[in-house]
């Protein structure tokens, strides 16, 4: 990834770099599952965006998860259409770094991918993940139904709770927004730590678990 000083401000419409018309290269299937990348989910699947600091790393934990069918790395959030990792990286185009989920809700809930999602960065930071600076970098979720969003805000709740009863000073302050567009990163980035092992991998929590939701019957 790329460490150097980038901007910690959005751009606007005015100031975001103006992108292209065609979607960049990506990979043609999923290194890991062998499943066409691109693929639609299939029926009573859900799809999940979440955002934690360096795709790298976040996209191998959401692919060692059971019940998810297919992940996919790229950019969401941001202004430019059909931005490059270069483009991103600038701070010009707006976008975070994103692993896109389509999960088998029968096996592996929402909450449940939400709790790991807050478990697994720090959603405080702002833009930023640790070493990695930067607006590309900042926690995101973007939810895809109504359903998702109130989830995602009553746990997002629960764990400002628990941080600061843990003695965390700084609240969550995940990008919590409906999904727009998401934009496939470059065929190298995806399932990178598949095809390098030894790779750069960000993932680090806060230390302080997120409790589930209770279940609801009847």
């Amino acid at each position: 990834m790329l460490f150097s000083r980038k901007p910690l401000a959005l751009p606007t419409a005015e100031t975001a770099l103006p992108g292209r018309a065609r979607p960049i290269p990506t990979a043609s299937v999923h290194y890991v599952s062998g499943l066409p990348l691109e693929a639609e989910a299939p029926a009573g699947f859900e799809t999940a965006v979440f955002g934690l600091g360096c795709f790298w790393g976040a996209e191998r934990l959401f692919w060692q998860t059971p019940g998810v069918w297919l992940t996919r790395v790229g950019y969401a959030g941001g202004l430019t259409p059909n931005p490059t990792y270069e483009e991103v990286c600038s701070g010009g185009t707006g976008h975070t770094e994103i692993v896109e989920v389509i999960f088998d809700p029968a096996k592996v809930s929402f909450a449940a991918l939400v709790k790991l999602f807050l478990e697994s960065h720090d959603p405080t930071q702002g833009m930023r993940q640790g070493n990695d600076v930067g607006t590309q970098y900042r926690s995101a979720l973007y939810f895809a139904s109504p359903a998702q969003e109130q989830a995602a805000r009553e746990m997002i709740a629960a764990y400002n709770a628990e941080l600061a009863a843990a003695g965390h000073r700084a609240a969550v302050t995940t990008d919590l927004a409906p999904r727009t567009e998401v934009y496939l990163a470059e065929g190298y980035h995806q399932q990178y730590l598949a095809k390098n092992p030894n790779g750069y991998c960000g993932i680090g929590g806060t230390g302080v678990s997120c409790p589930l939701p209770p279940v609801k019957v009847g």
